[in-house]
Order: C-alpha cells, then structure tokens, then sequence
C-alpha cells in the first residue's frame, strides 16, 4: 500500500499492476457514488472521479490492518474542483480507502470521501488500533 500511496502523492495515477483484473470498486459516497467490475471498470469510475478535480491528491495518514486481507488507509486529500473551484486541502478534508488483499492484488477497494463513514461502517473509532 505504501508503494501505491507514494504515487498518488504525485498525483501518479497511472499504474494499476497492483489490480487484480476482476476488481471490484466501490465509491461509498461523495459526489459520484457506485460500483464497477474488472480493471476497465476500476479505471472508468477513477478516472470519472478524477476528471472533476485539478491536481488532486492523496497523502496517507494512516495504515490500519484490519485482518490478514483487509487494510484501512486514512488519508488526506487535495485538489482544487474544476467546475466549483473548491479547495479540499483548506476544508482539512480526510478520507480513506479499504483495500481486500489477495495474493498480492488488490480484488476490492471501496473508496471514501468521507473519513468518518469509513470508520463507522467498520466499526472503529478514530483511534489508531481500536474498535468501537
């Protein structure tokens, strides 16, 4: 997750090697939520994403390992929107990513705009390491 994460900090959103080619995608919220299948469909609901913002960027917080597949990364966003021209790094805006790890591929990736549903929807409580 860690190599994965370093790239998109340069808004390097170009590789998907670390996809497994049946992935499924999940947006769980934000303002294009939905679900997608396979590698075309993990680049299509990204890429519909990431066409809405300028410079967008992700800057990992925090790697939770939930179980031996699943890992829960909190991160940071930045970008400025394209049409609203909303600037996402002054709203101190937080958001993560689940990740389900199988032989070495990512199979599922459910995507949050929002922090706090993520951390509701599993459970947990903001602390690092706890559960709610």
């Amino acid at each position: 997750m860690q190599s994965l994460y370093a790239a998109w900090e340069r808004g390097d959103y170009h590789s998907w090697d670390w996809a497994h080619p049946e992935i499924e995608f999940v947006a769980a919220d934000g303002p294009a939520p939905g679900s997608w299948t396979g590698l075309p469909g993990l680049m299509k609901g990204a890429r519909g994403f990431l066409s809405a913002w300028e410079d967008y960027r992700i800057e990992a917080a925090e790697y939770r390992e939930l179980d031996g597949e699943r890992v829960l990364v909190l991160h940071n966003v930045r970008g400025r929107g394209k049409t609203s021209g909303l600037e996402l790094g002054q709203m101190g805006s937080k958001a993560a990513n689940l990740f389900h790890v199988h032989g070495g591929k990512v199979t599922r990736l459910v995507a949050y705009f929002s922090c706090e549903r993520a951390l509701d929807d599993l459970g947990l409580s903001p602390e690092a390491g706890t559960n709610g």
